[in-house]
């Protein structure tokens, strides 16, 4: 047996950290975008858009989108164009991964997110590889070549579902497949979330771990070679029925390092197993250093190597040994992946711990069963409806404890999305107070590190501020306008519809905000969701749902938060954020309302913090803006590409954020301003 010495250790983790940098910084240097023949070469500014028929093979199976449609992603057949492109359909046709497609549509680049706090189509394509959608007018089913793989997660899934109902099926689904590769129902999924045990549904080291354990079970009085060809096929089996994600890989190559190392007679370090299986997954891939569902599935087993036995040997001084064992393992999970939650979603599942905890006893043996209901379901589907019933219960218990643990008050607390810059302070604060043999100087510098993370955000969260997102939609667009002072915010929409109501929960959730105070929809035509709306805000005023209209002179307020009308037949606001007064004009309308009836004193537009106009003003209404009010910061929605004379800034067709401070700033593509009601 080879034998290395320290020098040659550290050696060759020099070499590897070399490498892993090198490549790493090789991956960021290098652009990414389109290849030279992928279709979006073919869209031009200012041209309209093409007509083309692509072939190609489904890398999917078709996933339902917002558009009552579904959309599915395929890959080019090699030829004059290569890449890969969204296909857009409505309605949904039964189609399946691998089948190779003529498609013939219009072809349009996807939509971009209107905010960092949003996300949108253009994003969520490019981490796949894909720079434009297809709106598929027609299609021809060119074969349909055999697909083993995916028809075996499908029927598992399908069958599953047939016999318990789309929600307890789709569980048992998830728990052999992943939520990745299973339908589940929004509400279901949405409870798991909310009760921090989204990691359950998610294919994970979790359930491979339950998986082998059963397998090295069955094998204990078999040979040492016979037990490494039956775990090899659990995991192979479990990395085909998972799919190769970041996190799949991950918990596969670990067990894989961990079990010949046990088999050969060697303790491995578990450390040592993570760092070489993420080292050697991103010298592979770089770009999975970005992938979320990795960044959370690394950070938890760091934390349950690093910090669950020494918080079980803290916990138990004071509860008994199997409840610190119990607690430690959750808690150690929660505070290691605590940075990265709100990095990411700026939500805090206040109740993860205790619901992992009374959930745990469950996972194991549901996760068992619903394996072995899987190998029923299609060996002997026929014994399906016997067997299911008491899985199918346990099931139903798990699902009532996530619902319950998801409707307790604050199951979400929306902290916001702190600044990455506070991110890292709070990861370097939770690191200090998590690690073994931490010197008490340096736990005492990571308190006062985690107190004046938390200061710093709500002094933040506490700032007055307005924030305008914009999202075109063809020639007008959707915007939405969030006031903010001491903590409290309100909302004004011109649109009424289902999808600005849901991108205005998503901003909610971005900038912790639990409730809005009000909600004033501007828009002619009633909500068509409207308690969608009644959730986000504690007072909802709609021009077109019935409710009294406010008249000139009336308002709606809260404290430090106020809007009034200008005129009854038109749109035209006054905004009240703490002492600064904004005029919004979200149509030509508005405008020609506010030259009518006037500003109630001479040089009052001169206390105007701003103007926000939603239409595109001419030049002679631009010069009249800037006369009427002299001081204000002057924004337009939209006019993207349009050169605009000062003090005017533009939106750009996706969005604008404008927050507490001096002086205006350019982010990206979009004029970004600042402003300090």
């Amino acid at each position: 047996m080879l034998v290395m010495g320290p020098n040659a250790k550290a050696l060759l983790w020099g070499l590897l950290l070399v490498l892993l940098v090198g490549r790493l910084g090789w991956s960021g240097w290098q652009p990414t975008g389109p290849g030279p023949l992928d279709p979006v070469r073919l869209l031009q500014p200012d041209h309209p858009r093409p007509e083309l028929t692509l072939r190609g093979t489904l890398l999917e199976d078709p996933r339902p989108s917002d558009s009552n449609g579904c959309r599915a992603l395929m890959s080019l057949q090699p030829g004059r164009l290569q890449g890969r492109v969204e296909l857009a359909l409505a309605p949904c046709p039964r189609l399946q991964q691998g089948w190779r497609l003529e498609a013939s549509g219009v072809l349009s680049r996807p939509q971009p997110s209107p905010h960092p706090l949003l996300s949108g189509p253009a994003e969520r394509l490019a981490r796949q590889g894909a720079w434009s959608q297809l709106r598929v007018a027609q299609f021809r089913v060119l074969a349909r070549p055999p697909t083993p793989v995916a028809d075996l997660r499908r029927q598992i899934a399908q069958r599953l579902q047939q016999q318990a109902g789309p929600g307890t099926g789709g569980v048992l689904g998830a728990l052999v497949l992943g939520s990745a590769v299973v339908p589940l129902p929004a509400a279901i999924r949405e409870s798991f979330r909310a009760a921090g045990l989204s990691h359950a549904l998610a294919a994970s080291g979790f359930h491979l771990s339950v998986l082998l354990g059963a397998v090295l079970i069955v094998g204990r009085k078999l040979g040492r070679s016979v037990r490494l060809v039956l775990a090899a096929a659990a995991m192979v089996l479990f990395l085909l029925l998972a799919g190769p994600q970041p996190s799949v890989l991950r918990a596969v190559g670990m067990g894989a390092i961990a079990l010949l190392l046990l088999e050969g007679g060697r303790r491995g370090r578990p450390l040592l197993i993570l760092a070489v299986t993420c080292s050697g997954l991103l010298l592979w891939r770089p770009d999975w250093l970005a992938d979320v569902g990795f960044q959370l599935s690394v950070a938890a087993t760091a934390g349950l190597i690093l910090t669950a036995r020494p918080l079980e040997l803290v916990l138990a001084r004071r509860a008994p040994g199997w409840l610190a064992a119990a607690v430690a393992v959750p808690l150690a999970a929660f505070v290691w992946t605590l940075p990265l939650q709100l990095l990411h979603f700026g939500v805090l599942p206040l109740y993860a711990v205790p619901a992992n905890l009374l959930a745990a006893p469950l996972l194991t043996p549901l996760t068992l069963g619903a394996m072995a209901l899987a190998l029923v379901a299609l060996v002997l589907p026929a014994a399906l409806p016997v067997l299911l019933p008491p899985v199918a219960a346990l099931t139903g218990l798990l699902i009532a404890l996530t619902e319950w643990f998801a409707a307790l008050p604050m199951a979400q607390w929306q902290l916001g999305r702190p600044e990455p810059l506070l991110v890292l302070l709070l990861a370097v604060a939770a690191l200090g107070l998590a690690l073994p043999r931490i010197p008490g100087r340096w736990r005492l510098g990571a308190s006062a590190a985690l107190v004046l993370m938390v200061l710093l955000h709500l002094v933040l969260l506490r700032g007055d501020q307005l924030l305008l997102v914009h999202q075109s939609r063809g020639d007008s667009g959707r915007d939405l306008l969030v006031a903010r002072h001491q903590g409290r915010a309100a909302l004004l929409s011109t649109s009424a519809d289902g999808f600005s109501c849901s991108q205005a929960a998503r901003l909610a959730q971005g900038l912790g905000v639990q409730r809005f105070d009000w909600a004033w929809l501007l828009d002619p035509l009633a909500p068509d969701t409207p308690a969608c709306w009644q959730r986000l805000a504690g007072v909802v005023l709609a021009s077109a749902d019935g409710s009294v209209p406010l008249l000139p002179g009336q308002r709606l307020a809260s404290p430090g938060l106020a809007a009034a009308p200008l005129a009854m037949e038109a749109r035209a606001t006054v905004l009240h954020i703490g002492a600064s007064r904004w005029l919004l004009l979200p149509d030509r309308q508005s405008l020609w309302a506010w030259h009518e009836v006037g500003w109630p004193a001479a040089d009052a537009g001169k206390d105007l913090r701003g103007v926000w106009v939603g239409f595109r003003p001419s030049a002679s209404e631009r010069r009249a803006l800037v006369v009427a009010a002299p001081q204000a910061q002057l924004w337009v929605s939209g006019a993207a590409g349009r050169r605009l004379s000062q003090p005017w800034l533009a939106s750009g067709s996706s969005g604008s954020l404008l927050w507490t401070g001096q002086r205006s700033q350019h982010l990206g593509p979009t004029a970004q301003g600042t402003i300090d009601p």
